[in-house]
């Protein structure tokens, strides 16, 4: 399923919750990924089609995490910089159904926004949808204020875009 280069640990946050950062061609991945592309099917009618390539997750330039939660994989998240700007896009945070409520998001979330300081991005983007109220709440409790529209989803009557600055 995986191998030590393949899966880097990168913190425990607690809750049990073990974050690895995890190459985005891998099969753990790319599972969790289908697994939320199914769920975007259910609520908007279609899988995000946003252009994604392995190597916009790899550091310096992005990174991708894997939640693991009693040895099992149950959630996935990954920043990457947006070109042009001194910021990251966040994309692809999911939590498996069995697993919500257990803090996984929370953990990736701030995992993300970590690392992608200590990376020295200012700022971290994210969109999601109308029908995802529940990651709505979720950005909002984490500081994150509605902003301007940007990127693939810009000016799409579903979408809604966020914001947080990063300390330096």
């Amino acid at each position: 399923m995986e191998d030590a280069l393949s899966a880097q640990p990168v913190g425990r946050p607690g809750v049990g919750v073990e974050l690895r950062a995890t190459p985005y061609d891998d099969p753990v991945v790319q599972r969790l990924v289908a697994e939320v592309q199914e769920e975007y099917v259910r609520r908007y009618g279609g899988p995000d089609d946003t252009p994604m390539r392995a190597e916009d997750w790899v550091r310096p330039e992005g990174l991708f995490l894997v939640a693991w939660l009693d040895g099992l994989p149950v959630g996935c998240g990954g920043w990457r910089r947006i070109p042009g700007r001194d910021a990251v896009e966040v994309k692809r945070m999911y939590v498996v159904p069995a697993a919500r409520g257990r803090g996984a998001a929370r953990a990736l979330l701030a995992e993300l926004e970590r690392t992608a300081a200590e990376a020295g991005a200012a700022e971290v983007l994210l969109e999601t949808g109308i029908e995802q109220p529940e990651a709505m709440a979720l950005y909002a409790s984490a500081g994150y204020d509605p902003v301007a529209g940007f990127g693939h989803y810009a000016g799409r009557p579903k979408s809604r875009a966020f914001g947080k600055s990063l300390p330096s």
